[in-house]
C-alpha cells in the first residue's frame, strides 16, 4: 500500500541558512521518507513511529537535540505531525524541553535505570517460560539462527540489531499480547540509555553462552531453566549497563 500522506499541503521548506541552523543532524542516516511505515497510518502516527524507531536504533542519543523542521524536512512532511509526534514523545518522558532549543533526548538517571532492568528481568523471564511451552519447531529453529548469528557478528551495532530480534522472536513465540505490549513499551525506554552494552569488553562473548543457554532451554521445553537463564541475562546486561555508565561518568 502506498505510504502515509499528509492532508496538507507542504508547508515552505527552511533555506540554505535556516538547513545550516539545524546542524549534522540532517545527514542523520535512518531518518528519511523510507523511514515512515508503509499502510494507512494517520500521518502523526507515522511520523511517531519513525521517531521511535530512530531512539531504538541510535539515530538520536541521550542528549541530542531534535529540531522539528529537520524531522520535516528528512521526513517530507510538514511540521505539523512532526509537533504531534514530538508531544506524544514528551507524554512518553522520552524526550524534555530544554529552553530554547527546543526538545532534547531525556537522558535518565541511574535509579531509572535500575528500576527498568528489574521489570525488565520479570518481564523477559516470563516471555522465555511461555516460549517453552509455546514455541513451533520452526520457531525454536529461529532462534538458534539468531543466536548463531550473534555469536558470528562482527561489530557492536550489528550485535545490539541481533540481540533484539532475537528477543523479539522470545516474546513472539510467547504468544501473550499483554506481555508484549508491555516489552514493547519498555524498549522505548531502554533505547534511552545510549550505547549498546556490547561495547563492554568481554560482553559479547559472555551474551554468546547466554543466548545459547536461553535456546537451549526453550527448546527442551524446559520453562524453569528458560525463566532463569533469561533472568540472568538480562542481570548480566544490567552489569555491564553500569560498568558503561561509570565509564561515561
Amino acid at each position: 500500500m502506498p505510504a502515509a500522506k499528509d492532508d496538507r499541503p507542504p508547508e515552505p521548506e527552511a533555506g540554505p541558512a535556516a538547513a545550516g541552523a539545524a546542524g549534522p543532524g540532517l545527514a542523520r542516516p535512518g531518518l528519511d521518507r523510507a523511514a515512515l511505515e508503509r499502510g494507512a497510518l494517520p500521518l502523526g502516527e507515522a511520523v511517531f513511529r519513525a521517531l521511535c524507531g530512530a531512539l531504538r536504533d541510535g539515530v538520536y542519543r541521550p542528549g541530542d537535540r531534535i529540531v522539528e523542521d529537520e524531522v520535516a524536512q528528512k521526513l517530507e512532511v510538514s511540521r505539523t505531525p512532526v509537533r504531534e509526534a514530538l508531544g506524544r514523545l514528551l507524554a512518553k518522558g522520552l524526550v524534555e524541553h530544554a529552553g530554547g532549543r527546543g526538545m532534547v533526548v531525556r537522558r535518565p538517571d541511574a535509579a531509572e535505570v535500575l528500576e527498568l532492568y528489574a521489570m525488565r528481568e520479570i518481564l523477559e523471564g516470563a516471555a522465555a517460560r511461555l516460549a517453552a511451552g509455546q514455541a513451533s519447531a520452526p520457531e525454536i529453529d529461529t532462534l538458534a539462527e539468531l543466536a548463531e548469528s550473534f555469536a558470528t557478528a562482527d561489530d557492536a551495532r550489528k550485535m545490539a540489531r541481533l540481540n533484539r530480534l532475537l528477543h523479539e522472536a522470545i516474546v513472539r513465540a510467547a504468544r501473550n499480547r499483554f506481555l508484549d505490549g508491555a516489552l514493547r513499551e519498555m524498549q522505548d525506554a531502554i533505547a534511552l540509555l545510549g550505547p549498546t552494552t556490547f561495547n563492554v569488553a568481554g560482553r559479547p562473548a559472555t551474551a554468546v553462552a547466554e543466548h545459547a543457554a536461553i535456546v537451549a532451554a526453550i527448546a527442551a521445553r524446559d520453562a524453569d531453566a528458560a525463566e532463569q537463564a533469561a533472568r540472568a541475562h538480562i542481570r548480566e546486561a544490567l552489569r555491564a549497563r553500569l560498568k558503561l555508565m561509570q565509564g561515561a561518568g
